[in-house]
């Protein structure tokens, strides 16, 4: 495996372990709505690249750029091996901050983006690529079509907290960027890149064009029959927030400041500055 690779590993963990044992430095460079679009935070897009929640999300991140990075780094050097990292990086998050822009409480932290556009740029410049998935293993064209499938619906049906939007924005951007880079790809995999790119352009299409389109409740699992868009979620949080801001107003006005609990004083503090 090339010097690059292993760099950006090394920078993965200590940034992610100092995130670990910093709750204050984790805070001001992960991904963060409102951080970015009220305060113009833009760092946070690359900076929320390097941390993680927990080691196994480190680890399993980083398994993945390990076992796909090394012929990439080869093939197509140090210069264009970065664009595609960082490229996807930044679309992944950029795609992401487009679906959750009116969720200012929305936050992540991770380098999937990055590594999945690692993944699809490979898939996309090497035809016969095998991957082991539990230890079986299976044409990377495969996984790539079901990857695909399912980022769609899980960005759909919310059904795990988990940025699937920087998933997908980030394998498209990777699978895009390594096209551009050598376009002779398309002569001798063009099929497989037909495959994962067309339902993925089209779903980001519709994301872009009809964002009601994106249910929020999980197709199987939701506890009523309506369907709700993310502008109704939002602004239902939204009265959720005002309500029992409306109630600690209430109980300062009968009780007095005095009487206000940490936790309630934390919801004032954190809605006034969001006013």
């Amino acid at each position: 495996m090339e010097i690059v690779t292993w760099m950006l590993i090394a920078a993965n963990i200590i940034v992610s372990y100092t995130g670990f044992k910093d709750p204050a430095f984790f805070a001001r460079y992960s991904f963060e709505v409102d951080k970015i679009l009220i305060y113009k935070d833009y760092k946070r897009i690359i900076t929320s690249g390097f941390l993680h929640v927990s080691w196994m999300h480190l680890i399993f991140n980083m398994l993945s750029l390990y076992f796909f990075s090394g012929g990439l780094e080869s093939y197509l050097g140090v210069f264009k091996f970065l664009v595609i990292y960082f490229g996807s990086l930044v679309c992944g998050n950029l795609f992401s901050l487009f679906v959750h822009k009116k969720h200012d409480s929305y936050s992540s932290v991770g380098a999937s983006g990055a590594v999945c556009g690692i993944i699809f740029a490979a898939i996309a410049l090497f035809p016969g690529l095998n991957i082991g998935l539990f230890f079986i293993p299976i044409p990377a064209w495969i996984y790539g079509i079901v990857f695909v499938l399912y980022s769609i619906y899980a960005i759909r049906s919310r059904k795990e907290n988990i940025g699937h939007e920087a998933h997908l924005g980030g394998a498209l951007a990777g699978l895009i960027i390594a096209i551009l880079m050598e376009p002779s790809a398309l002569l001798t995999n063009y099929i497989t890149i037909l495959l994962i790119f067309v339902p993925s352009a089209a779903f980001i299409y519709i994301i872009l064009t009809k964002p009601q389109m994106l249910y929020i409740d999980n197709y199987f699992h939701r506890t009523n029959r309506n369907f709700y868009s993310i502008d109704h979620s939002y602004n239902a949080q939204k009265m959720d927030v005002q309500k029992r801001v409306d109630k600690i107003l209430e109980k300062i006005h009968q009780k007095g400041m005095k009487s206000l609990t940490q936790r309630e004083r934390e919801i004032l503090d954190e809605y006034s500055k969001k006013q």
